[in-house]
């Protein structure tokens, strides 16, 4: 396989292909086991999608590993938006189509990166039918697709939503944990999509030996979030780079965990090579524990030139904008740094290299 190596991964955000780079030599074991190998990717334009075909472009580049890439999108126009030039290098190979039907491919097929998922919150409550069919056919198709070529290895993208509710004073989470969910609310769809989804995965592990493995990922972010993303730390980074105060809709009583675009995506191969089969894994930087609220003041402090400070206005009609109920959710990433991985960026670069790649869109 020649690829042209004059054409970089993300050659107009500066901080991203820093992070492709660094990826592609911190993980240089990681990709030295996938070497000749074919990655399938579906949600590929999606954040960790994209990026996860960027780092095994960049992987081949720098390291010549030779991996085949195939990135299953839904609109070619926005895959030529993402990744630009990339597509005319050689190495990655666009496959448009549906994943909630049954598709085929003409290339040999080693490994799947599933992530095609819905992600919008008020997507959630606004579409919750379509919420959970993405989530159950679309994890089927990619199992039976699977199954049918007989895949070295599979990764499904799931997420800390599967926790639900945590019981108060839970502390940190390990994947032994299941939360409460309340199933006859409409946002319920995206968590127990998402648990019904790994419960497909562990069935066709079980049924068809499919070698399923899977992330439960915190929040991420990154380098890399389009500057529209409409998750609150996109908003808190719009804040800083609009100079305007941040307006938070709720109390922000919700803690959460967080992770580096860049750290996720070494954890996400770290399992995808590393992991036991039919196994999950929270992928979370432990020490970035923090709620909502207080994540917003720290910002505002992290970026003083930008003159902004923390505003409260909680609407009467707060169910329409999605939001999950308080709670607590810190992840244990215990069992996953078991297999060598370490998160290498905190909660501050976080926020920096977030908010100088989103200048640059």
């Amino acid at each position: 396989m020649e690829i042209n190596k004059q054409i970089l991964e993300s050659p107009k955000n500066q901080v991203l292909q820093e992070d492709m780079e660094q990826l592609a030599r911190d993980c240089a074991g990681l990709f030295a086991a996938l070497r000749g190998k074919s990655v399938l990717v579906t949600g590929a334009t999606g954040l960790l999608g994209s990026h996860a075909v960027k780092a095994l472009a960049c992987s081949n580049r720098l390291s010549d590993a030779k991996i085949r890439i195939l990135a299953f999108v839904r609109s070619r126009e926005k895959a030529q938006q993402v990744f630009g030039e990339l597509l005319n290098r050689g190495d990655v190979q666009l496959i448009v189509g549906d994943i909630l039907q049954p598709f085929s491919c003409s290339e040999q097929v080693d490994y799947i990166i599933h992530g095609a998922s819905a992600t919008s919150s008020p997507y959630f409550v606004s579409n919750p039918v379509q919420t959970i069919e993405t989530a159950l056919k679309g994890t089927k198709n990619a199992l039976e697709f699977a199954r049918t070529v007989q895949v070295e290895g599979f990764l499904y993208l799931s997420s800390l939503e599967v926790y639900g509710t945590p019981s108060v004073g839970i502390g940190h989470i390990d994947e032994s944990y299941s939360g409460y969910l309340d199933p006859l609310q409409a946002r319920s769809s995206y968590s127990e999509g998402k648990r019904m989804a790994e419960c497909m995965c562990a069935a066709y592990a079980s049924q068809y030996q499919v070698p399923v493995k899977i992330a439960r990922l915190s929040q991420t972010f990154g380098a890399g979030v389009a500057y529209q993303d409409g998750r609150v730390f996109a908003e808190f980074a719009r804040c800083i780079i609009e100079k305007r105060n941040i307006v938070l809709h709720t109390a922000g009583r919700t803690v959460r965990s967080y992770c580096y675009t860049k750290d996720a995506i070494a954890a996400l191969f770290t399992i995808l090579v590393k992991g036991s089969v039919g196994a999950a894994y929270n992928v979370a930087n432990m020490d970035t524990r923090i709620s909502i609220a207080s994540m917003a003041q720290f910002v505002c402090g992290l970026f003083p030139e930008a003159g902004i400070q923390v505003d409260f206005d909680v609407p009467k009609d707060i169910a329409s904008y999605g939001y999950n109920p308080e709670m607590t959710v810190a992840l244990d990433s215990g069992r996953l740094m078991a297999l060598g991985w370490t998160p290498t960026v905190g909660l501050a670069e976080m926020f920096q290299r977030l908010v100088a790649g989103m200048e640059t869109e």
